[in-house]
């Protein structure tokens, strides 16, 4: 059951809070409309780390304040024959933006694929799903980690509701997370 955080700053209500860890998310009144948009958002984190998060060593490594540990793009298509009838459905997940792009054009050019299912493809974009995990390390409150869909942003594993409101604004500065 979720449940509406009431704090006296207005934007928390946006955030429900989730039930066992301690978890937050946010469901996005519009999805991202491309990919483009979304690894925009996620390099931005990545890159400029509004969160003040810090680098750390970790085994004689040193790891970055904001790192992805995991991504998953799925591209969605449809077979249709020659009168437009849809005969087939598929779907291609890949780990990187760049299979993403690759797989997307290598399936529609695939004339072996379109052979087999008797039909050609077309690519679906408003149904493909994109999501990134990144895990960002707090010098105050250790580790915590946001995932980034193509519908929603995830707040998980924080300790402190200092880290929460920290990625509640910078949620609100950004359009596409509203």
């Amino acid at each position: 059951m979720a449940v509406v955080l009431t704090e006296t700053r207005q934007y928390m209500s946006q955030f429900k809070q989730m039930t066992g860890k301690r978890s937050a998310y946010r469901k996005l009144k519009n999805p991202f409309p491309d990919i483009m948009e979304f690894d925009a958002v996620t390099r931005s984190l990545i890159t400029k780390n509004p969160l003040g998060c810090t680098s750390y060593m970790k085994a004689g490594k040193n790891h970055p304040p904001v790192e992805k540990v995991r991504e998953m793009y799925t591209a969605k298509f449809v077979y249709q024959n020659a009168n437009g009838k849809r005969i087939g459905y598929g779907l291609d997940m890949y780990h990187t933006i760049e299979g993403y792009q690759y797989g997307i054009a290598a399936v529609i050019s695939n004339v072996a694929n379109t052979s087999a299912h008797g039909g050609k493809a077309r690519h679906l974009p408003d149904a493909d799903l994109f999501s990134v995990t990144l895990k960002c390390h707090d010098p105050e409150d250790g580790f915590f980690f946001i995932s980034i869909a193509r519908d929603r942003v995830t707040l998980s594993s924080y300790g402190d509701d200092v880290i929460r409101d920290r990625v509640v604004r910078w949620a609100d500065s950004i359009a596409a997370l509203a």
